[in-house]
C-alpha cells in the first residue's frame, strides 16, 4: 500500500476549444481548426462538452468527488477574436465567472493561456513561425495576468512539442503539413521564446503566484539496448518530442549533445534552424524562473534504427495496428514489444512515466517542482447502468499513481496529479469516440454520469492511499 502526500492536488483537465462549444458565441473569433475539421475530419468542437453553459455543474461534480484542482484553458480568441486589438468583453466576463465558480467549489484553477488554439488571423500568418506573433502572445498573457489577478497558477504553453509534430511532422493539426523538420523545430524554438518571455514579464510585475509550462514527455527507449543504432535512434527521437524544448526550459541554451541531434536530422531533411544570440540571452533569464514544470504522459515508445523513406500514417479512429512511425536518419517506432496498447497504439507503460520524472530531477536540477498534468486512458467506452464500468481505466490510473509515489519517495519533488480528463470531451483528431473521462457525457443530451473511476478516484482524493 503507498499513499500520496496530504498536500497532493487530486485534479481533472480540460482544454477550452475540447469542452467549452460555444465556438462562435459571444463574440469569439475563429481558431485554424474551425475550418480545419470541417475539412478533414468527421466531427466538429460544436457543442463539445458545453463547458460554456455547464460549468457550474461540472464544477458541482468536482466538489461533489473531491476534486481539489482543475486545469482549464482561456480561449485566446475569446480575449482576443483577432489575437490582439480590441477585447471582447463578453470573454472576459465569461472566464471571471468561471474562475469564481471553482473558488465557490473549493477547487484550485491551474490557468493554461494556450492549448492548440492560436486565433486563426494570426494562424493564418505562419502561427508562431513568424515572430510577430511571439509578441502578440506575449501582450496576451499580460492582459491576462493583469485582468485576471485571482489566478495563482499559470501556465503558458500546453505541449508545444504536439504542437509543432501536429502541424508539420504528423500533418493532423492545421496547417496538415508532414515531413517539415525546419517548422517544426523553428516552432519549438519561437514557442518557447513566447514562453521565457511571459514568463520574465510575470515575474517582473511581482504577482502573487505561480508560471510553469507543461510539455508532453513521452519516453522514448532502445528496441534493442544493447544495438548502439537503435540507442543512437532512441536518443534522435527523444531530441525531436523532449530534450530540445527541455533545454530551453531549464538550461537556457540548447546543449552540445541537442544542436548535433537537430543538425543531423536538418543535414537529412533539409533546413535551417533560426536561433539568435538574443533568444538565448532571454532563455537564460528565464531558466530559473520557472515555478513548477507540468509533465504530460500517456506512452512511451521503443525505437528501431531506420534508414528507409519516411513515412507515417495517424490511427485517428482507434484501428489497433494502423500506426506507422519512421523516419530517414532518426528510427521507426517499432509496435512488436510485450506491452499493452490501447486502440489507438499508445503504449501502456507507467514506468516511463517514472522515467521521465527522474530524468528532469537528474538532467535539470533547476526545476523546482512537477505536476503531472495530463494522464489517462482513452477509451471506446460502454455505458450501461447510467455509467462505465472502466476497471480498466482505474487500473490504468492506479499503475501511473504508483511510479508518481515511488518517484517522491526516491527525491522528485512532484505535488499533484490531473486526471486527463474531468469529463469526456472530444479528443482533437481523435473525435467523441476516444473518451477519457471520469465523467461520462451522452453528447446528444450533455448528460453527465460518473463513471466507476470517478468513485474510485474520490476515494483516493480523500484517503490519499493507493489501494
Amino acid at each position: 500500500m503507498k499513499k500520496l502526500p496530504k498536500d497532493f492536488i487530486f485534479g481533472g483537465a480540460t482544454a477550452a476549444y475540447q469542452a467549452e462549444g460555444s465556438i462562435d458565441k459571444d463574440g469569439k473569433g475563429e481558431v485554424a481548426w474551425d475550418k480545419y475539421l470541417k475539412e478533414n475530419y468527421w466531427y466538429t468542437a460544436e457543442p463539445a462538452s458545453d463547458f460554456y453553459n455547464r460549468y457550474p455543474i461540472d464544477l458541482k461534480l468536482c466538489e461533489d468527488f473531491s476534486i481539489n484542482g482543475i486545469r482549464i484553458s482561456i480561449a485566446w480568441s475569446r480575449i482576443f477574436p483577432k489575437g490582439y486589438g480590441k477585447v471582447n468583453d463578453k470573454g472576459v466576463e465569461f472566464y471571471h465567472k468561471l474562475f469564481a465558480e471553482c473558488k465557490k467549489r473549493g477547487v484550485e484553477p491551474f490557468v493554461t493561456l494556450h492549448h492548440f488554439d492560436t486565433p486563426e488571423f494570426l494562424h493564418s500568418k505562419g502561427d508562431f513561425l513568424n515572430r510577430e506573433n511571439v509578441e502578440h502572445f506575449v501582450n496576451y498573457a499580460k492582459f491576462c495576468f493583469e485582468e485576471f489577478k485571482e489566478i495563482k497558477y499559470w501556465t503558458t504553453f500546453n505541449e508545444i512539442g504536439p504542437i509543432g509534430e501536429g502541424q508539420y511532422l504528423v500533418g493532423k493539426f492545421p496547417p496538415g503539413l508532414k515531413y517539415d523538420f525546419e517548422k517544426v523545430f523553428n516552432s519549438h524554438h519561437n514557442m518557447m521564446l513566447a514562453h521565457a518571455k511571459a514568463v520574465i514579464e510575470y515575474k517582473n510585475r511581482g504577482y502573487d503566484g505561480e508560471i510553469g509550462i507543461v510539455h508532453a514527455l513521452p519516453t522514448k527507449y532502445p528496441y534493442n539496448p544493447k544495438d548502439e543504432r537503435d540507442i543512437r535512434a532512441s536518443k534522435l527521437e527523444d531530441i525531436i518530442h523532449n530534450k530540445f524544448i527541455l533545454d530551453a526550459t531549464y538550461l537556457g541554451h540548447y546543449s552540445p549533445e541537442t544542436m548535433e541531434g537537430v543538425n543531423h536530422i536538418l543535414e537529412i531533411h533539409g533546413g535551417y534552424l533560426d536561433i539568435r544570440k538574443e533568444d538565448l540571452e532571454i532563455f537564460d533569464i528565464a531558466k530559473d524562473l520557472n515555478d513548477f514544470l507540468g509533465i504530460n504522459y500517456y506512452m512511451s515508445d521503443w525505437m528501431r534504427h531506420f534508414e528507409g523513406e519516411t513515412e507515417i500514417t495517424h490511427n485517428s479512429k482507434g484501428a489497433k495496428g494502423g500506426s506507422k512511425y519512421q523516419i530517414k536518419g532518426v528510427g521507426k517506432r517499432e509496435y512488436s514489444v510485450d506491452i499493452p496498447r490501447t486502440d489507438w497504439d499508445w503504449m501502456i507503460y507507467p514506468r516511463g512515466l517514472y522515467d521521465q520524472i527522474m530524468r528532469v530531477k537528474r538532467e535539470y536540477p533547476n526545476y523546482k517542482k512537477i505536476y503531472i498534468t495530463e494522464n489517462g486512458l482513452g477509451n471506446k467506452d460502454k455505458f450501461e447502468d447510467n455509467t462505465v464500468y472502466d476497471y480498466d481505466r482505474i487500473d490504468y490510473i492506479k499503475q501511473h499513481l504508483n511510479v508518481v509515489a515511488d518517484a517522491i519517495e526516491d527525491g522528485a519533488i512532484v505535488k499533484g496529479y490531473f486526471l486527463w480528463s474531468l469529463m469526456d470531451v472530444f479528443s482533437w483528431s481523435n473525435g467523441y469516440e476516444k473518451r477519457y473521462g471520469l465523467f461520462y457525457v451522452n453528447f446528444e443530451t450533455q448528460e453527465r454520469f460518473p463513471k466507476q473511476s470517478a468513485y474510485w478516484y474520490k476515494n483516493l482524493a480523500e484517503t490519499q492511499i493507493l489501494n
